[in-house]
């Protein structure tokens, strides 16, 4: 089993190897050398003008790409702006009291109890009861004294 992996890997290492070849032979021609110095600079400056014409062509190519990048994130950043900014989630609702919530944001800092019921005025049950009575002045007498002033004939 190990020995007909091993050939296999041989065969395409050296299908690889031929694929290479033919490339080369099919792309860069051989090389002709000519023996005098000025043929020589000739096929030098031949050389560095392919060079530079596929240099320009490279940068534009890359200067092209990045414009289509840049219209692209404008494009999305119009569309994101469209769609609105975000999806809101949905909020839930958290039963923390006062105290917690400056504990939870303040840590250890937090030192005044926020009792928001000590701030509240005390009512008597008396004083209620006196406002709902029905008043003896009130010709309608079914009506609590809050309302007397408006019954009043005028």
């Amino acid at each position: 089993m190990l020995q007909l992996a091993a050939t296999e890997i041989e065969r395409e290492a050296a299908a690889k190897e031929a694929e290479k070849q033919n490339y080369l032979a099919e792309h860069c021609p051989p090389l002709s050398l000519p023996g005098s110095m000025q043929e020589l600079q000739e096929l030098c400056k031949k050389l560095h003008a392919k060079i530079e014409s596929v240099d320009e062509e490279r940068y534009d190519t890359e200067v092209k790409l990045q414009k289509t990048n840049k219209e692209l994130e404008d494009l999305s950043q119009k569309l994101f702006d469209l769609r609105g900014k975000f999806k809101r989630p949905p909020l839930r609702r958290v039963r923390m009291s006062a105290d917690a919530m400056l504990r939870a944001l303040l840590g250890s800092k937090h030192k005044v109890c926020m009792d928001l019921r000590a701030n509240l005025k005390q009512v008597k049950k008396e004083d209620t009861e006196k406002v709902l009575l029905p008043s003896p002045l009130c010709p309608c007498r079914s009506w609590p004294l809050v309302f007397w002033d408006s019954c009043l004939p005028v």
